[in-house]
């Protein structure tokens, strides 16, 4: 029997799954086991998941969990450089030129198991089946515009926490925009026509903040692009891969700017392909900005698990595009899974 083993997450501030209770009985209806570990921290309780008629397993036990058993959670896995010999569901950032992600799939190797990063499962055409995406560029927006009001007070932005909902959100945004006592500022989101994007335009524009919306078409030159210079935020929602124009240079910090605050949603600041290279390191919700310039001050928010923000509705959201393909996991020798299988297969070749 397939069993599906749902690890408590381990990285600090992150209180997403990407399997609910609803979800969980329709793959035990379907003849797959399905186990959940306990957390102190998940929005979704425990409880829901024991009524599905879920197994109930100790907070973090997944390193014992049964050789036959997939582990599935979404971020990270502790750097503790332990060998991995089960079958992984995770977001691994391995595949695209990070430094750390070497060390990961050399665990893997060490291990002898295998990862299906969650970035990798795609459909016939390439498509990713289920993507965070939206709430990412939707928070990622939103941590911004709290960094711009900050900056309007001389202040670096305070530490974040999870909403209770959209509407909290927005509320919360409102008040900190009009607490400026100025116009709203200007926005620009490249990557526009995606989620990531599509998600980051909506929430600016729930809060009348002007935005211009690129895409591909408009950086098909391949830069340079003044015109980020000229609006108070660019949001990038653009992933990081081979070709990827480089949108803020770092000749932009002491560049004449109207440019303070860059949301760095797709947060790829180790990728050697990374679009805002004027800074190095992702940023944390205790401290939501690195401060790369003074004078005009340049802020950079770069927190690499922006949906958990809104845990709840990132969640369910997150875990309906996953079901149908959690659903096939009887299937491994086909569909999204063999193709994040070959990536993976591919990815350890030089390890």
């Amino acid at each position: 029997m397939t069993h599906l083993w749902v690890r408590a997450e381990q990285r600090p501030n992150e209180e997403r799954v990407g399997l609910t209770p609803e979800g969980a009985a329709a793959l035990i209806a379907k003849g797959i086991e399905v186990t959940v570990e306990e957390s102190h921290v998940r929005a979704i309780p425990i409880e829901g998941y024991r009524a599905a008629g879920c197994a109930i397993a100790p907070e973090n036990s997944w390193p014992t969990a049964p050789a036959d058993a997939i582990i599935f959670g979404l971020k990270e896995l502790p750097e503790d450089g332990t060998p991995l010999p089960h079958r992984h569901i995770m977001f691994g950032h391995a595949f695209k030129g990070q430094h750390s992600g070497r060390r990961l799939l050399e665990r893997f190797k060490a291990g002898g198991g295998t990862l299906y990063d969650l970035e990798y499962l795609v459909d016939e055409d390439g498509r990713r089946v289920a993507a965070f995406g939206y709430w990412a560029g939707y928070a990622g927006a939103a941590v911004s515009l709290m960094a711009w009001a900050a900056a309007q007070a001389g202040k670096a932005c305070a530490p974040v926490a999870t909403f209770g909902g959209r509407d909290a959100l927005l509320d919360d945004l409102r008040a900190r925009l009009d607490a400026t006592a100025g116009p709203r500022p200007s926005a620009i989101v490249i990557g526009a026509l995606g989620r990531v994007g599509t998600g980051a335009a909506d929430l600016c524009e729930a809060l009348d903040v002007r935005t211009t919306k690129w895409d591909m078409a408009e950086t098909a030159t391949g830069g340079p692009f003044p015109e980020i210079l000229e609006h108070d935020i660019f949001l990038n929602c653009i992933f990081a891969r081979p070709g990827t124009p480089v949108f803020v240079p770092k000749s932009a910090v002491d560049a004449p700017r109207r440019l303070s605050v860059i949301g760095d949603v797709a947060c790829d600041p180790d990728s050697d392909y990374n679009p805002v290279p004027v800074y190095d390191r992702a940023t944390t919700w205790q401290e939501p900005v690195i401060r790369v310039a003074d004078d005009p001050v340049l802020d950079v928010m770069a927190i690499d698990n922006l949906p958990s923000l809104l845990p709840v509705e990132s969640s369910q959201d997150y875990a309906g595009q996953l079901l149908p393909s959690l659903a096939t996991l009887d299937r491994l020798d086909g569909g999204v899974w063999a193709r994040a299988q070959a990536v993976f297969d591919d990815n350890m070749k030089g390890i």
